[in-house]
């Protein structure tokens, strides 16, 4: 198989500033973000307005999910106890590297070499298709917008569409010149309609699907109470990797589980919606253990492994403002409201999770010490587009602030269960300074009266850029014009003129 592109998040990949002023200079890219992002969020909203409950149903989604957090050690007990019951094993994983062991073995307990994979963020954040590799094992993606990104030794860049940085053109060409090294090549005379590139990648996978002993899935959902996977998926790919192979690995995030079927029902209405703009999702697969009709008498796989993967959560559960980005359930809606994402793309976080919840979630699954991570909450506009389209309602601009200032200020955080003291990042001396010098000024009113009335005389000096750090704002952004008056002086002369 080929090799892999650098991980996001490696030295490899640039803070988001510099990937950011590299992409926005890609008029392809942003041709194809454009296209896709105002496609995706129209239908979205129409799909959204036809519900009048929509408010209710995400508060209720909100409330689901905080009172989970709130007991999570307790359900996912409940949990491990449900899949054991139902036949299935449960494996704790606390990083990674224990993960990526974890399945490494129980594949190669298998004594196979490859292994087919149902489209799974938690696999791509941690690195196991790169681990299975080192192992000698093979991983083959067979989500349509997943195998685009494998066969073109690419990252995903979408967290529903992970190839929605590519067009129809570049797919076909990726395809005609990568199949072939992967198994089934493509059709000589291929073009780029979506009919015969979804035909390509049917005939593609279809044998692997058909040849796999192994499979490897996440899930959306994990019901405590019952032990059952969810897994919600749009083109048939995930039942075949679910029910043909012999063995089932499946790699979920802690945060997943829900303590109830009747949980369950709040997200089955929100996610389909809030993500593809449909009513239902066209595949929905739940499986418990290995249920009634699984084993050696019946269909499906003959052995179930759920592995739970912590990789830095109950840090993150450890802070109660940042705590809200593990309500997330997926569905990518803020990717595709967000103005830097729709300019930026999916590349430039230098993360498998993208956009307004990846400048959130990675900074504090993996903290913030590198430059990558220490610049990822300064990676929006704070305009809020995000939050009005969570179907969980994570204020996402009140994490990113709280972020900017455990980056700027340092302060105490959990890091690996243990409670330590970050030191302010490099770089952020003068932010530092000036964020004093403006709490000074504003603690005196007579001196912020005396030096705004200064500024108003001095407005005609205004210069066109500022010095030293405040260069690089004025670089993509002009400085205001100063007013002749502050408001505080043209309140004060309003009132005398009309004391009403």
């Amino acid at each position: 198989m080929p090799g892999f592109p650098p991980r996001p998040g490696s030295p490899a990949f640039p803070p988001f500033p510099e990937a950011a002023r590299e992409a926005v200079r890609d008029d392809v890219l942003r041709s194809n973000l454009r296209h896709a992002t105002h496609t995706i969020r129209d239908k979205r909203a129409r799909a959204v307005t036809e519900l009048s409950d929509w408010d209710r149903l995400r508060a209720a989604g909100k409330a689901v999910k905080d009172a989970t957090l709130a007991r999570l050690d307790e359900h996912l007990l409940r949990l491990e106890a449900s899949v054991t019951a139902a036949g299935g094993t449960v494996h704790w994983a606390a990083d990674a590297d224990e993960a990526n062991r974890i399945v490494t073995d129980l594949v190669r307990a298998t004594g196979e070499r490859e292994v087919v994979k149902v489209k799974s963020m938690a696999t791509q954040e941690i690195g196991l298709n790169e681990a299975l590799e080192a192992a000698g094992i093979a991983a083959y993606e067979t989500d349509l917008a997943e195998l685009i990104v494998q066969l073109g030794h690419d990252r995903p860049s979408h967290i529903l569409v992970p190839a929605i940085h590519r067009n129809r053109a570049e797919i076909r060409e990726i395809f005609t010149r990568e199949m072939g090294a992967w198994g089934r090549p493509a059709p000589a005379d291929l073009d780029d309609s979506p009919p015969a590139l979804a035909e390509a990648a049917r005939l593609h996978l279809r044998e692997k699907f058909l040849r796999a002993k192994v499979a490897v899935s996440g899930a959306n959902f994990m019901v405590a109470e019952t032990g059952t996977m969810v897994v919600l998926e749009s083109e048939g790919n995930g039942r075949m990797c679910l029910t043909l192979p012999e063995t089932l690995i499946t790699v979920v995030g802690i945060e997943k589980v829900v303590p109830t079927f009747r949980d369950l029902e709040v997200f089955l209405q929100t996610l389909p919606r809030s993500s593809t703009a449909e009513r239902m999702n066209p595949y929905t697969t739940m499986w418990t253990g290995l249920g009634p009709s699984k084993g050696a008498d019946g269909d499906g796989p003959s052995a179930f492994h759920l592995v739970l993967l912590d990789n830095g959560r109950t840090d993150t559960l450890a802070d109660r403002v940042g705590r809200q980005a593990l309500r997330c359930i997926r569905c990518s809606a803020c990717l595709n409201v967000c103005p830097v994402y729709e300019r930026a793309g999916g590349h430039a976080y230098g993360s498998v999770y993208p956009g307004p919840i990846g400048a959130v979630l990675s900074p504090q699954l993996r903290g913030t010490a590198s430059d990558i991570d220490a610049t990822l909450p300064y990676a929006s506009t704070l305009c809020g587009a995000c939050y009005e389209v969570c179907p969980v309602a994570i204020d996402i601009p009140e994490v990113l602030v709280h972020l900017r200032e455990r980056v700027a200020q340092g302060g105490p955080v959990t890091r690996a269960g243990v409670r330590v003291r970050l030191r302010p990042a490099h770089g952020h001396t003068a932010e530092r300074a000036a964020m004093r010098a403006a709490r000074l000024l504003l603690d005196h009113p007579g001196a912020l009266r005396a030096g705004e009335r200064l500024l108003a005389r001095a407005r005609r000096l205004r210069p066109r850029r500022l010095p030293g750090p405040g260069r690089a704002w004025t670089d993509t952004r002009d400085l205001p014009a100063v007013p002749e008056r502050s408001f505080r002086d043209w309140w004060a002369t309003r009132r005398q003129e009309d004391p009403r």
